[in-house]
């Protein structure tokens, strides 16, 4: 009898247990299921970020050249910011000030007096430079941390068929005193003229005329209009400098 008992303890051992609920084996079946699903997902998951994180990398180098050749394309046809080389425009003006210049301005129109334009310097003499070189200048140029050597920013004095005249330290157009209220201090200008401008040419000059700081068209003659490179509109560095011009 004891034989009997302990070869049915044995046999119940290692039978698989039979669960009292009969829906407990399904249960379980399912949440393998499940658990198997979460898993898949996760994986599908880390897959589908580590593949964004290569293809990230990759593309990296395409959008910063992409980047690049924007800049100089907006540059080269619409806005370039523009870096102040030098204290021919104080106080308007300082060295190191940046501006933005619409190159959209005389496309169809003419300056105005009173302008602040950049333009292209009557006296530079063009260098040849490397590709590498123009394009790290286009890329400089376009960030606005540095300027072209071949342009000047001036203020416009007189446009075409106009006569400038320069008579007791004041500026005369066409006979008549012109109003300068950017023009700070006492103001000591050699006698200037009279000059007939013109047609098709603007008469430019600094703001900053007392101590001589300003090389302009008293030196190198009215200026083509079709050499100017655009109005400069507003003054965007240093932050406590930002205003229009």
């Amino acid at each position: 009898m004891a034989d009997e008992l302990a070869e049915d303890l044995i046999g119940d051992l290692e039978s698989p247990a039979t669960p009292a609920d009969p829906f407990e084996a399904i249960t379980d079946e399912e949440s393998t299921k499940e658990a198997l699903e979460r898993l898949r997902a996760d994986a599908t998951v880390r897959g589908e970020r580590q593949d964004a994180t290569r293809s990230f990398w990759r593309e990296l180098p395409i959008l910063v050249i992409v980047a690049l050749v924007v800049a100089v394309l907006i540059k080269t046809f619409l806005v370039q910011a523009f870096y102040i080389p030098s204290g021919s425009m104080e106080e308007t003006l300082a060295i190191g000030d940046r501006v933005m210049v619409n190159k959209l301005s005389y496309v169809f129109g003419s300056p105005d007096r009173g302008d602040v334009v950049v333009f292209d310097n009557p006296s530079h003499q063009s260098d040849d430079e490397s590709l590498l070189g123009a394009l790290v200048r286009h890329v400089g140029e376009s960030l606005g941390v540095s300027s072209p050597d071949s342009a000047l920013i001036k203020r416009v004095i007189a446009v075409g068929g106009e006569t400038i005249e320069i008579v007791d330290n004041r500026v005369l157009v066409n006979g008549t005193p012109i109003d300068e209220p950017y023009l700070e201090g006492d103001i000591n200008m050699p006698k200037f003229g009279p000059l007939e401008v013109p047609e098709g040419f603007v008469f430019v000059m600094g703001d900053n005329r007392s101590r001589g700081g300003s090389h302009d068209s008293r030196a190198f003659g009215p200026i083509p209009e079709g050499d100017i490179i655009g109005r400069a509109f507003v003054k965007v560095w240093p932050p406590s400098r930002w205003g229009g011009l």
